[in-house]
């Protein structure tokens, strides 16, 4: 059961939901039944003005639903004010085997206390608002998606594909997630502990022309020499003004972004080549497997070996 309201975030419905259904063409039995539902049944109008209809009143359901999937969208936060929403949403989840939320969904969820003591995360644009509003939970800003125990959330939108993979996969095993996911031409199951995003999106863009191609330079050639003093030297600049200027402009250390560039080259590398782990060290500028495998887990919170064997798409 897929949870609408007025101006929610129509591809947190369309993207869930299309997965679920695709999924319903390869399992041959034990697939899914879709259902919209909202306050009060008929048409209710998403923030972009489309409007679809919810078949099913919230104060109607008696019966323990499998998923309780909540919606999000820029009204969110507002409609955790609405006290029959928000009940509703409670008293369903009660009996549901599992209840989750995408993008901002995760403030009704909150609000509903069913995100007390556990981990969760929303769109990171919307990840402080929830932690200070709500300071029970234990609020994860980076994650695409995060289970805890029976409550599922995710990231901004497009993330509610990835969450419902991940449900599809508990369910049914990653190998018909897979499947789900080249039938929709869509990444390969991120897993939930992966940033929301890649290392020059966590970045800021430096007002700085010479910066911003150094930055471009990074990104580019991570196993050359990336260390601060021959990054000085790249942009004319002395090793204190260099790191001072582009901390300042990018938010984050040299060393920081240089680390992070690394690791989302050996994530591309694992993803599309058949590289053996050290010459993926290497080619990524890691140096060795085992600097790999640390930087790997810290960063992706998976292992190297763990995420081609998931997520690999082609050998070149």
């Amino acid at each position: 059961m897929i949870v609408v309201f007025d101006g929610f975030q129509l591809l947190d419905l369309a993207g869930p939901a299309d997965v679920f259904a695709t999924a319903n063409l390869l399992v041959p039995v034990g697939g899914y039944r879709l259902e919209v539902a909202a306050v009060r049944a008929g048409t209710v109008t998403a923030g972009n003005g489309m409007t679809v209809t919810a078949g099913t009143a919230l104060g109607e359901v008696t019966e323990p639903v499998d998923t309780l999937l909540v919606v999000g969208g820029l009204s969110a936060a507002g409609h955790a004010d609405d006290r029959e929403l928000v009940g509703e949403i409670s008293r369903v989840a009660r009996s549901a085997r599992r209840t989750a939320s995408v993008c901002t969904g995760a403030f009704l969820l909150a609000e509903a206390g069913l995100l007390d003591g556990r981990r969760a995360t929303t769109h990171w644009l919307a990840v402080e608002e929830l932690a200070a509003r709500y300071d029970r939970v234990e609020v994860d800003a980076d994650s695409v998606y995060v289970g805890d125990g029976d409550v599922w959330t995710s990231a901004g939108v497009l993330a509610g594909v990835d969450l419902a993979l991940a449900l599809v996969a508990e369910d049914h095993g990653h190998a018909l997630a897979k499947d789900v996911a080249c039938g929709l031409v869509a990444y390969l199951h991120r897993p939930g502990g992966q940033s929301q995003f890649s290392t020059p999106m966590r970045a800021l863009t430096p007002r700085s022309e010479p910066l911003r191609e150094l930055q471009a330079f990074i990104d580019a050639n991570p196993a050359e020499d990336l260390s601060v003093p021959a990054l000085a030297r790249r942009a004319g600049m002395s090793e204190r003004h260099f790191s001072r200027v582009f901390t300042e402009q990018v938010g984050i250390s040299p060393g920081r972004y240089v680390e992070r560039s690394r690791a989302d080259a050996a994530r591309r590398l694992l993803e599309t080549t058949g590289h053996p782990l050290d010459r993926v060290a290497r080619e990524s500028g890691l140096g060795t497997p085992e600097t790999l495998y640390r930087t790997f887990r810290r960063h992706w919170r998976i292992s190297p070996g763990d995420h081609r064997r998931r997520f690999h798409t082609k050998e070149t």
